[in-house]
């Protein structure tokens, strides 16, 4: 062979094999068919290659392949599954529109639906509950409640009956990152946690992370409670709604321009407070709540979005005190695809909080409260079908506002005051990669870097050490040191500065097509810090910067778990075990004041915290009987130790439980459909008691009785346990008119469980003797709502 002939021959072979590797892309959006609502989630799973991925928080896909034939199956829990024949010798554009129905679509297979474990995807830790799960629960004074849905999923709790935030893997409620639209949620409660903020009717996808945590999040070290609105309906306008016995709700969508754009508004109001009128009652304690949404598609490559929330609760005794509380946040976004591989969203978002006193028997005005804003922009790159890259930048802005007094008239006697403003802003750059390495291992990758600065304009204690704790070794007891000077910061003059690198990193083996195992591990770091004395926020709560004494709480977890799928996705289990620990964890010393303290460090200890534990999921996943078993073993310890050796620390160095530490919880949920008029919902929640102090003793001095206490948190409050009920009956007239109707009737607590919130310990004036009190909140409380939509 000639040297040009084999020259030639070279060239050839190179260029066939060059068009052999050639690849092309498919890309688009999955909607619902009837009202063109992008679905979050959607997994895509392309059969030849063994390779899958989800669409985005705004419904886009996009998968590289060589060129070929593949079928492509598209599944969403609640919708018909799709299989389809794509034939790929070019980029493809294609948007997939689910049905609910059973409808025939041309060149395309319907088959049944079922919710499964996605064995492949190296994501743990992570839970998802879809709306129609939510509201087929059992509710509380029949208002569908995100927040308590998400208590029966396992390592959840949250700190007793009535009271607000939750509890993750033994964190605390400030732990929790809950976001809405992207915008931060700071008290995600009404009425003092009877309710949740979130409007079940304006809600479209609900997922909480405990662990494996993306990069994209931070600033948190617990959980990602990520929830997302609806966009409203693009196609026809639309109303829904409900009428409860304490309150009501209604819902209003529809298209600004067919296919194009769309609003969505909804509104909720309790009223219960209308009925102590009737009795000459002049006590009041209500809550209403506004969502907004807008959207709208310039072309193919750009939409943007506008979305909003205001909430506020009051509560009022007679007309002297009067407590106004709320969220408020707006968030505008913008997506743009650079090309069929590249996704991108910028959020420009603004968040408000505030908690307001009217005291007019002491004649002053209280207003407190945390201002942020937030910019970030973020891009998901589908490189190829085996590896897609997110990566993003992000900027918080913060105003702390610790409390500010306001005389109500000129005799007051009040001088007005404005504490110290607190000024802060945190900076992160992020990068994601989701690997896969063959058909049994896949991976996600990931890095992120923080940056905190604790801004002036303030004026801040210096001491003597640079300790502004002291230990008094007379008493043995801790006491807040005397301020020996002062330094002023201007404004925006850094005080203390923080740099932190937080890995993450999660893999998944597939042992075969039904089970897999994964691991993960994730260090996050939080910056902010809630000023509390209970385990359970309330509003008076007072968020605060790190700064030179209040340093930044950093997470290291570890979490290992097994995954099946069981009789045809009939049944699934998930099974994970999970060790965190975390520096920097702050407790308060014995008689701490943290009411409008401007010298918070005062009062403070840094310490350590650790928690470990087992987590059990069962779930069956379709017919007419489906539902779930959650379990959680774990244990939740926190460590204050001496400073020196003489030093004591708190519970004498000892660890000691945290006052959310549940050793045992147990969740069962449960629904089943009799038929197409009848449905039947329960709810079994058992759990440990709250952990707390009790005095195991007492001694007279002087002639007082002063208790002695046991060690911090030894105790526990008795085993928590009830259960819920509920029907909904849905009109058979129903069929073929343009409204639809449903009864929802539900029982809380069905067979009158006095769980007790808290136990007090009095002595008997009859007797002499001491005696334990029990408060119990709630008994057995039945509801009846009315919902409608149309």
């Amino acid at each position: 062979m000639s040297k040009n002939t084999f020259t030639i021959v070279l060239i050839l072979l190179m260029s066939v094999s060059l068009q052999a590797q050639k690849k092309f892309t498919i890309s688009g959006v999955v909607a619902d068919e009837k009202n063109k609502e992008t679905l979050i989630g959607v997994s895509l799973f392309v059969q030849e290659t063994k390779t899958g991925l989800v669409t985005n928080e705004y419904g886009f896909y996009s998968i590289t392949l060589p060129e070929g034939d593949y079928t492509l199956l598209i599944n969403y829990l609640g919708y018909q599954t799709v299989t389809e024949k794509i034939k790929l010798n070019q980029d493809l554009k294609r948007n997939f529109y689910l049905s609910v129905s059973s409808q025939q679509l041309d060149e395309v297979v319907i088959v049944d639906n079922k919710k499964r474990v996605d064995i492949r995807k190296p994501e743990m830790s992570v839970n998802k509950l879809t709306i129609q799960e939510i509201k087929e629960m059992p509710v509380i004074f029949g208002e569908v409640d995100v927040l308590k849905s998400i208590l029966t999923l396992p390592g959840v709790t949250n700190a007793g009956e009535g009271q607000s935030g939750f509890n993750v893997r033994g964190g605390g409620a400030d732990q929790n990152l809950v976001l809405l639209d992207e915008s931060t949620i700071y008290n995600s409660s009404h009425l003092f946690g009877l309710f949740s903020v979130f409007n079940p009717d304006a809600i479209k996808d609900l997922k909480l992370y405990k662990g494996g945590i993306p990069s994209r999040f931070g600033g948190r070290l617990s959980s990602i409670l990520d929830i997302y609105q609806k966009e409203g309906n693009k196609n026809a306008f639309h109303m829904n709604g409900g009428i409860g016995l304490i309150s009501s709700r209604i819902l209003a969508e529809g298209p600004i321009v067919k296919d194009k754009g769309s609003f969505l508004i909804a509104g909720r109001g309790s009223y219960a407070h209308l009925f102590l009128k009737l009795f000459d009652n002049p006590n009041s304690a209500y809550f209403y709540d506004l969502n907004t949404k807008l959207s709208y598609s310039i072309n193919e490559k750009n939409n943007v979005y506008l979305s909003g929330y205001f909430g506020r609760d009051v509560f009022q005794l007679n007309d002297s005190f009067v407590n106004t509380y709320g969220n408020a946040v707006i968030n505008f976004r913008w997506n743009h695809l650079y090309s069929d591989k590249l996704f991108s969203n910028l959020s420009m978002i603004y968040s408000d909080y505030y908690y307001g006193l009217r005291l007019d028997f002491v004649g002053f005005n209280w207003d407190s409260g945390i201002k942020n804003y937030n910019i970030k922009y973020d891009f998901k790159h589908y490189i190829t079908d085996k590896f897609k890259l997110n990566y993003g930048l992000q900027s918080h802005y913060y105003d702390f506002n610790p409390g500010k007094i306001e005389p109500t008239g000129e005799d007051s006697g009040i001088n007005p005051e404005q504490l110290d403003k607190k000024y802060a802003m945190e900076n992160a750059i992020y990068a994601d990669a989701e690997h896969q390495i063959s058909n049994k291992i896949s991976l996600s990758y990931g890095l992120r870097f923080s940056n905190f600065l604790r801004l002036g304009q303030q004026t801040m204690n210096t001491y003597t050490n640079d300790q502004p704790v002291i230990f008094n070794p007379d008493f043995q007891i801790y006491q807040s040191a005397e301020p020996i000077g002062t330094v002023s910061y201007g404004k925006n003059k850094t005080i203390a500065k923080f740099d932190n690198l937080e890995p993450r990193f999660a893999v998944s083996y597939v042992i075969n097509e039904e089970q897999s195992v994964k691991a993960s591990y994730n260090r996050m770091t939080q910056y902010l810090h809630l000023i509390s004395n209970t385990q359970s926020p309330t509003p008076l709560d007072v968020w605060a910067p790190s700064d030179r004494y209040l340093k930044p709480q950093l997470l290291d977890q570890v979490a290992i778990g097994y995954f099946r799928n069981f009789k045809d996705d009939l049944y699934s289990l998930e099974v994970e075990s999970f060790f965190k620990k975390i520096k920097n964890r702050v407790d308060y010393i014995d008689g701490a004041n943290l009411i409008a303290n401007e010298a918070i460090e005062q009062v403070i200890l840094n310490g350590k915290a650790r928690a470990y534990g087992l987590e059990v999921l069962f779930r069956k996943n379709s017919g007419r009987f489906k539902g779930w078993v959650s379990y959680t073993l774990s244990r939740t310890e926190q460590q204050v130790a001496g400073r020196t050796p003489e030093e004591t620390g708190i519970n004498n160095g000892n660890w000691y439980k945290t006052g959310f530490d549940k050793l045992h919880n147990l969740a069962v949920v449960a629904n089943y459909k009799l038929n197409e008029k009848w449905r039947f919902s329960a709810n079994l929640i058992a759990q440990t008691g709250q952990p707390v102090t009790f005095p195991n003793g007492q001694y007279q001095y002087e002639g007082i009785t002063v208790p002695v206490f046991s060690g911090r948190n030894e105790e526990n409050l008795p085993t928590y346990h009830r259960l819920d009920v509920s029907a909904t009956l849905t009109p058979t007239k129903n069929k073929g008119r343009k409204w639809q109707a449903e009864w929802v009737f539900g029982i809380y607590n069905l067979y009158n469980r006095q769980n007790a919130a808290s136990i007090t310990f009095r002595q008997n004036q009859e007797t002499g003797s001491n005696e334990a009190l029990r408060l119990s909140i709630f008994g057995i409380v039945p509801s009846a709502t009315y919902n409608i939509k149309f």
